[in-house]
């Protein structure tokens, strides 16, 4: 058992060295778009949300 967690271990260290890291630029820019993208459909979803509310309380009368 203790010797395939050392060939894991040892592969792990292995894959990530071939792994392309994002330069910090990279990494700004793509938390920027996520966030953005977030607040978007975040809005979209509130949207939809009032609306189909709006509409089930005009079919139910209340």
């Amino acid at each position: 058992m203790i010797e395939k967690i050392k060939k894991f271990l040892s592969e792990t260290k292995i894959e990530m060295k071939k792994v392309t890291w994002p330069t910090r630029d990279e990494l700004k820019e793509s938390t920027k778009v996520v966030i953005v993208a977030t607040f978007l459909v975040t809005l979209f979803i509130g949207a939809v949300d009032q609306i189909l509310t709006l509409l089930i309380k005009k079919l139910i009368g209340w």
